[in-house]
């Protein structure tokens, strides 16, 4: 999401040295001018009064302030505006709520992507700017209660988790529990989720309102599942298709016949034709990851081992069957 890039220091009329005494002092003035007891139903100074309080919640915390100033002299009003790399890292405690300034007034969408969201403004409320000493009644302007200017209700955060499966797990598909990690002093919580049969490596499950929880009431974000398929002993996968190795001797590759190769749903018995060489693949249809049209194969490799000869009476064999195999055909008889 893009959202309008916001001029603070031009918001509260300060250059971008101004020291704290100044911000404050210009801050505390605006707000006097466009606080909503003295402007009632006036939605122009409602908005502009948001707005100041936004600018200073920046301007007057040195590490905010700090972050916002690196975007740059680039970055002009009116510009798309896109969250920097490392401000992920960058973690703010909002405080607020009624009573206690602002409360739930709304940050506007340009803060809540370059600092995360908060819930109130916290120290920026008016129990902390001078406001009671200055005749205004401290949190409120005749009993104003500042929680009424509600911020709009904002969906959560997406947020992704690997999820690792047993490959007969991603054939099989099914229910599976697991235990997600909570975030700083949040409890871990536990999910069920239901694993689609054949998924694949690589693939994302979305559980609908499993993400962060919104703000001002609005819906929990999503939370994806990316799906690790942990490697097998005895199968490897390219794409939707499992791969298995299939190990002969040479007489068993010469001769042929049947033999047992294990599949993700059960053993079966495979043809192989007489004289098959090293590195043939065959095919076992639908018996790979996937689904419908795009369900995978199992694919047989087959290799053929050659082994030192264990016994004497074992060499002696293998080298009659190299003198017979080097022995010339004999010519037919005349007349045959």
């Amino acid at each position: 999401m893009s959202v309008e890039y916001k001029d603070y220091y031009k918001i509260l009329g300060v250059s971008k040295n101004a020291g704290q005494d100044e911000i404050s002092k210009a801050y505390k003035k605006l707000a006097r001018k466009y606080h909503p007891d003295l402007n009632q139903g006036d939605k122009q100074s409602e908005e502009k009064f948001k707005e100041i309080n936004e600018a200073n919640e920046v301007l007057k915390d040195p590490e905010k302030r700090k972050l916002y100033d690196q975007l740059g002299p680039n970055w002009q009003h009116g510009q798309n505006f896109q969250r920097p790399p490392g401000f992920e890292n960058a973690h703010f405690n909002f405080q607020g709520g009624p009573g206690t300034g602002f409360g739930a007034s709304g940050f506007s969408d340009f803060f809540e992507t370059l600092f995360g969201g908060g819930r109130g403004f916290g120290a920026a409320g008016f129990g902390n700017t001078g406001f009671g000493n200055a005749g205004f009644g401290g949190t409120s302007f005749g009993g104003a209660n500042f929680g009424s200017f509600a911020q709009r209700p904002r969906k959560g955060r997406d947020v992704e988790a690997k999820l690792d499966l047993t490959l007969e797990e991603a054939f099989l598909g099914g229910k599976k529990g697991l235990t997600l990690s909570g975030a700083a002093g949040a409890a871990p919580r536990s999910l069920e989720v239901s694993i689609p049969a054949g998924i694949k490596n690589g693939a994302r499950i979305r559980l609908a309102g499993q993400g962060d929880p919104g703000a001002q009431g609005g819906e929990s974000g999503d939370l994806f599942l990316k799906v690790g398929i942990r490697p097998h002993t005895l199968f490897s996968l390219d794409d939707a298709d499992v791969i298995y190795d299939l190990h002969l001797a040479p007489w068993d590759a010469a001769l042929g016949g049947k033999f047992t190769v294990p599949t993700l749903s059960g053993k079966v018995e495979l043809s192989i034709a007489p004289g098959t060489g090293s590195g043939k693949k065959l095919r076992l249809r639908g018996r790979g990851l996937g689904s419908g049209k795009n369900k995978g194969d199992q694919l047989v490799r087959v290799f053929i081992d050659v082994q030192e000869p264990p016994t004497p009476e074992v060499r002696a064999l293998w080298e009659q069957l190299r003198q017979l195999s080097e022995r010339p055909a004999e010519a037919p008889e005349n007349g045959s």
